[in-house]
Order: C-alpha cells, then structure tokens, then sequence
C-alpha cells in the first residue's frame, strides 16, 4: 500500500548511477566475434563502444578482461582499447572470468556492489560470472546489444537464464541515459549528447537535427 504523505520525488535506489555500478567488458575479441552469430556484428561492435564511453563521461570504473589473448582469442577489440588506452586488461584462461583472481581482485578494487556486464559470448562469458557474481550478493545488469552469442537461440536462452537468476537486462543507451538522468546536468550533458551523436543512429542524428534547428541548447 502507498503512503502517500511519503511520495517524494526521488530517485529509486535501484537506478544505475555514476557512484554505484562499475561496468565489466568480458572477452571483445576477434576469435570470439567469429563465432558470434546472434546479430551484427558491427551493431554489437557499436554498442560495446556506446558503453565504454558511456562509462568513460561519467567517470565509472571498468574491468577490460580477455581470454587466452595471445594464445587463441586475439587481443581486445581496439576501439574498446582507444576508449581506455592506458588501461590494465585482465588476460585470463578461464572461460568463467570469476574464477579468475585476478579479475576478482579488479571487481572488489572498485568498491561498486553494482556490476554492468557486457561479453562475448553470451551464453558462457557474461552467463558464468553474472551467476558467479550474483551468487556472491552483487546486483547485475547484462547489456543485451553490447553482447552476443553463437546463435540467436543462444543468446535468447542466455539471457533468460540470467534474469531468472537475478540479472538485470539492459542496453547500452539505457545505461548511458541512465546515468545522466537530468538534462539539467551540464557537467555531463555535452558528453552524453556527443556519444548519442556518434552511437546512437537515428536518435543521434535526432540531436544533431534539433541541435541545427532549434539551437545549440536543445535538450536529449
């Protein structure tokens, strides 16, 4: 039942903020990309991107984590590599990343009890340590466009074991917008506008539209 003398306008605890989550890449790497067949590729290639500087604008800690880099899978994806040049990726040989020491000890150095994962593939990379993580008392979300699996089938079935488990879905944009939350927020208005532009298709050229027409302070 509602109390309503205590309706206020605040924000639901559960919503993704800069201080809260951390963001999670999980094995964005050419051999994976191969075997990725649930959508395309180019699509997830833009998505993964979307969300890197998404969490990039906001100051969001991540985790950049391959598998058998040198070995088998290639390294990152270089443009997820161009949005955090200077950033330690986390090469491991397990195909579970949370049994991996190393990149638990990078999850807990964040201090975020909220994990945004993206992967490749969906139904072993990001379904192994969200279930790991949740396990564990972490909130999850998987950013479904920003991950993909062998099949469509296998990517569907992925993500429906993952929300029966706890997970959150979620996409790219989502988060992004998220984040921001309030237009009025110009410390990160000019950010989220210019990774919409250059990610987000019809929408970005929406702002670039409004932004011509109407003037330079056209809200998202």
């Amino acid at each position: 039942m509602i109390d309503i003398a205590g309706v206020t306008p605040s924000p639901s605890p559960d919503l993704l903020t800069p201080d809260n989550c951390a963001v999670l890449f999980v094995d964005h790497q050419p051999q994976m990309f191969f075997g990725a067949g649930s959508g395309d590729r180019a699509a997830v290639i833009n998505a993964t991107v979307g969300l890197a500087k998404a969490a990039k604008a906001f100051d969001v800690p991540v985790v950049l984590s391959t598998v058998a880099a040198e070995s088998f899978s290639g390294p990152i994806m270089p443009q997820l590599a161009d949005v955090f040049p200077d950033h330690e990726i986390v090469d491991r040989t397990t195909m579970n990343a949370w049994e991996d020491s190393a990149f638990v000890d990078a999850v807990r150095a964040t201090g975020r009890q909220k994990l945004v994962i993206a992967g490749l593939w969906t139904e072993v990379c990001v379904v192994l340590p969200t279930l790991s993580a949740l396990a564990q008392g972490y909130e999850v979300y998987v950013v479904t466009d920003a991950s993909a699996g062998v099949t469509p089938q296998a990517h569907e079935h992925a993500v429906q074991r993952v929300v029966q488990a706890g997970a959150v879905p979620v996409t790219w944009v989502q988060v992004l917008l998220e984040l921001q939350r309030d237009w009025a927020r110009t410390d990160t208005y000019a950010a989220t506008t210019g990774v919409v532009k250059e990610h987000a298709g019809a929408y970005g050229l929406g702002i670039v539209y409004a932004q011509a027409v109407i003037g330079a302070h056209a809200a998202g």
